[in-house]
């Protein structure tokens, strides 16, 4: 599992597969993402701005993102 930790509030959806490797470009995380292959906290999500939080967990696949605060 991978980890990322925020320097923010928040990190978006694209900017989170990114930074964790698991895409190459902004312009994959929005295929990957807009055609339902990308799970935030168990549920398929769509938006590439999706914030995530403390405590999220983001499923690409097989791989995993926690994110902490």
């Amino acid at each position: 599992m991978e980890i990322i930790n925020l320097k923010d509030d928040y990190i978006k959806l694209g900017q989170a597969l990114k930074a964790a490797n698991l895409v190459q470009s902004g312009v994959d995380a929005k295929f990957v993402i807009q055609d339902g292959l990308v799970k935030v906290n168990g549920k398929v999500e769509i938006q590439r701005g999706k914030k995530l939080y403390d405590g999220d967990i983001v499923e690409f696949e097989g791989n995993q993102i926690k994110i902490t605060g």
